[in-house]
C-alpha cells in the first residue's frame, strides 16, 4: 500500500469515460482527483486495475452519492463496510457526502432537502457519527442545492452550522451551491458564504449552472463557471482560507485541454489569495 498522498491546489471530478485520456496523459495540470465511489465499487478487472494505477499515482478524494445521510430509513452498514474497504485499498482519506437524502423506503433518484428543523439537526449528527465510528475516518458534509424547504423551522445557514456542530464533522464547501441558493431563494451569497465556520472547511466545489429564468438556477455541473461563482470562490479563500478545490463538470465535458484552462485560472487565484494573505500579515 502506498501513503496517502495529501490533497492540494485545483482538483477534478473524474468519470469512467475520462479515465483513458487521463491515464494517456502527464496530468500535471490535475492536482488531485475525486471520484462518487459508488461508481467504481462494482467493477473488477482492467477498469479496476487502470483506477488503482491512478490511485497509487495521484491525490484521490471520494464524493459519494447514496450514503442518504439525512433519510428515515436505517443506515446501509453493509455499504458503509464496502466503502470502508475501497478507502482502504486506494489509501483514500477524504470522503464527503451531500447534507440531504436519496431514500425513504426505497431510491429517490435524486438528492431531496433535509427538513431545515432541530429534529432533523438531531437525526443527521447521530448518523454522522456512526458513520465516522465505522469508517474511522471523518465525514465530510456537503452544502447542497435544493429547490424547496418543506417543514422549515430554521434557516439553512443555521440548520448547516448545527449539523456540523452537534456532529462534529467538516464541511465540503460548495460555492456554485451558495450562488444557486441565493438566487433562488432570495438571500446575500456573500453574507452566507460569510458566516460559514472557518474552522469547518475542508475543501471547496466550484461548478457551472444553468439559468433557467432570472430567479431560477439549475445546479447541473454541465456549463462553465460564471463570473458570479468565481468572485464568490475568491471570497472564500480570503473568509476561509485557501483549500484545495475541485472542479466539477458532469455533463456537456469539453475537451481535457480546456478543463485544464479552468484548473488553471482556480490556482491563479489560489495563488493571489495566499498573496494577499501574506501581505496582510505582513502589514499587522
Amino acid at each position: 500500500m502506498t501513503a496517502k498522498l495529501p490533497l492540494t491546489g485545483a482538483g477534478l471530478g473524474l468519470r469512467r469515460e475520462m479515465l483513458q485520456q487521463v491515464l494517456d496523459s502527464s496530468n500535471q495540470q490535475i492536482d488531485f482527483f475525486e471520484v462518487a465511489p459508488e461508481n467504481w465499487l462494482p467493477y473488477g478487472g482492467k477498469l479496476a486495475r487502470d483506477f488503482q494505477a491512478l490511485t497509487e499515482r495521484h491525490a484521490f478524494a471520494c464524493h459519494g452519492l447514496s450514503l442518504s445521510i439525512g433519510s428515515p430509513d436505517p443506515l446501509d452498514i453493509d455499504f458503509i463496510k464496502q466503502l470502508k474497504s475501497f478507502f482502504k485499498i486506494h489509501n483514500i482519506s477524504l470522503y464527503s457526502e451531500h447534507l440531504s437524502y436519496c431514500s425513504a423506503g426505497g431510491h429517490l433518484y435524486d438528492l431531496m432537502p433535509i427538513p431545515f428543523t432541530e429534529e432533523a439537526v438531531a437525526h443527521v449528527a447521530e448518523r454522522v457519527r456512526i458513520v465516522q465510528d465505522i469508517l474511522e475516518q471523518p465525514l465530510i458534509l456537503e452544502n447542497v442545492s435544493y429547490y424547496a424547504a418543506p417543514g422549515q423551522q430554521m434557516s439553512e445557514l443555521e440548520f448547516i452550522c448545527e449539523v456540523l456542530k452537534q456532529a462534529d464533522c467538516q464541511l465540503l464547501l460548495d460555492v456554485n451551491n451558495i450562488y444557486v441558493n441565493s438566487v433562488n431563494h432570495g438571500y446575500n451569497a456573500e453574507a452566507f458564504l460569510q458566516a460559514l465556520p472557518t474552522e469547518r472547511v475542508a475543501y471547496y466545489h466550484i461548478a457551472g449552472h444553468y439559468q433557467q429564468d432570472a430567479d431560477l438556477l439549475i445546479d447541473t455541473h454541465g456549463a462553465d463557471i460564471p463570473d458570479p461563482v468565481w468572485r464568490l470562490l475568491q471570497l472564500a479563500y480570503q473568509q476561509h482560507g485557501v483549500k484545495p478545490t475541485l472542479y466539477e463538470r458532469d455533463f456537456n465535458i469539453p475537451a481535457l485541454s480546456s478543463l485544464h484552462n479552468e484548473l488553471a485560472y482556480i490556482r491563479t487565484l489560489q495563488q493571489q489569495a495566499q498573496a494577499n494573505i501574506a501581505q496582510q500579515k505582513f502589514a499587522v
